[in-house]
Formats: C-alpha cells, structure tokens, sequence
C-alpha cells in the first residue's frame, strides 16, 4: 500500500475532531457517567436496566474477552473519554494502558487525569508504533471510521487488512483482541445516509461482516461473535431521552441547530438499527502466531 493511498482511507483527524469535538461538557450531559460514546450492552430480561450500569456491562465484557484480567500491558484503539482506559488501570490492575485518538479533545481531558498507568496518543492507528507488545488489543466503535466513503469493497478489505495486520505484530504470543463496530446489515442498501455523511460521520464508511472476515484472514482467529443490533438501539434511544430531558442546557452549550441535528441523528440510527439496515458487532479475536500467508 503507497503513502498516498494510506493517506485516502479512514477518516481524518479532522472529520474525527468535527463530531467528537463538539465538547465534553455537552457530550457529558447524555452519554451517562461513563461517557462511553458506543453501544451498551444491555441486560434483555431488565426492562429497567439503567444505561450507566449497561455500559459497564459492555466495557467489562470487552475486557474479559481481551484477557485483560492476566494483562500488563494494553492498547485501546479509538479510546474516547477512558471509558476503557480507567476500568482497564484501576478494576483490572493493568500496569501500561494506552489509547489511541485523533481527538485533541479527548487526548486532553484523558490526560489531564494524570493516572500513573494511563497515557492517552494523539494518534491514528497507522501511525503507533508500540515499544513493546501488548498482551490484549480493545477497540469500541472506532473500526466504523477506518474506510472512507467511495471505497470499493476490495480497498475496504485491504485497508482492514492493514489494521489487522498492524495488531497482529503489536500483539503478544496469542494475544487476545475484543472488537466492537457498526457494520451494514442485509435489510438496506449499503449506503452510508447522506445526512450522517455530512452532517455527522464525514469521511466514513462502515464495513460489511464478510469485509471484516476477509480482512483477518489468516491473522487471527475469530473465538466469539454477537450480533447486538437491538442493543444499540435501545442505546440511541436512552441518549436521546438524555438529550431531551437535558435539552436546556444542551441548547445553551450549542445552540438549537445543533441540538436538533444530534436529536435528526440518533433517531435516524435507531431506525436503522430497528429494521436491520445496520448491525452491531461484538467480535473476539485471537492471534495466529505464525501466519501462513500475510
């Protein structure tokens, strides 16, 4: 792959800083207390469940199926505001955790925590270069980004090959990798919605099951996989209950256009979820240590 077409693909920083830019006190006032901007993993038989303790459901899970119980060192790609990052040094007793965000925003306030076992990167994936391996790989709701809208189905591969292969040296002997993404589903075209392409998600397109299979080929093992479309759903829907019971403040920290352009988005993505146009995978990997083929 050249420079240049390393360049193309993925979303930029700028496109990444564009949304998750908007700011962490109004993000803070509908994300809930762990600020986990992806999808809760809910409990299906508590109607009740709040999303707080749902997303922490779905943060310890990723760190169980990552092994991060028996790790002492370990990379969250796509980190977002150490929703990750602090169970993973404080519940997990992780010595070296480190998150990767092209968010200026985020790679602040992660590092004005000044944890002792916590570093956050201003840093795309492409571009880390680890000093030693990590014993377990998470990533949550950052794959989605990694190919840009306009690619065809065979660079989207190829790019996602590149991004396994990247893990697949970070990683330690059988290292353990929990991922989390969007992906389309099979009851709608799959075509990014314009209005989340402009508006929302630029520079981004999501990848197809088959694409992610593909792109691991021969790198690791697939161990689990869930399919927790209905999940996220019911997550859109607790973040715009958020937004409307908070809407006051939301608008005075960005104004009504851009309250009810977040209010159009999470609405639209829980119709989307709600007839199968998207799916949310939960997927675990584990390394292939010697690879037949790259």
């Amino acid at each position: 792959m050249t420079d240049q077409t390393r360049e193309e693909y993925g979303a930029s920083a700028e496109a990444i800083e564009h949304h998750y830019g908007t700011g962490n006190d109004y993000f803070s006032l509908w994300l809930g207390e762990t600020m986990a901007y992806s999808s809760a993993l809910w409990d299906d038989d508590d109607e009740h469940q709040s999303l707080d303790d749902a997303q922490r459901a779905k943060i310890h899970y990723h760190c169980e199926q990552a092994r991060a119980d028996k790790a002492k060192s370990v990379l969250d790609i796509g980190c977002g505001w150490a929703s990750v990052l602090m169970p993973l040094a404080n519940h997990y007793k992780v010595d070296n955790v480190v998150g990767l965000t092209l968010s200026e925003s985020q790679e602040t306030w992660i590092n004005g925590l000044n944890h002792p076992n916590v570093e956050a990167r201003l840093e795309s994936w492409k571009d880390h270069d680890a000093s030693a391996k990590y014993d377990s790989i998470i990533s949550i709701g950052a794959f989605e980004h990694f190919a840009k809208l306009g690619s065809t189905s065979e660079e989207k591969v190829e790019f996602y090959r590149e991004f396994f292969r990247k893990c697949h040296g970070w990683l330690d002997s059988k290292g353990h990798m929990s991922l989390q993404t969007v992906a389309y589903g099979n009851a709608l075209p799959g075509s990014f919605d314009p209005f989340l392409a402009a508006e929302i998600f630029p520079e981004t397109d999501t990848p197809f099951l088959a694409e992610i299979a593909k792109g691991c080929e021969h790198l690791f093992h697939v161990m689990t996989l869930r399919n927790d479309a209905e999940h996220y759903r019911r997550t859109l829907r607790a973040w715009y209950n958020n937004i409307r019971q908070n809407r006051a403040r939301c608008v005075e920290l960005k104004g009504e256009e851009e309250v009810a352009r977040f209010e159009k988005y999470l609405r639209l993505c829980s119709y989307m979820y709600e007839v199968g146009g998207l799916e949310l995978y939960r997927i675990t990997f584990r390394k292939i240590d010697n690879p037949k083929r790259f």
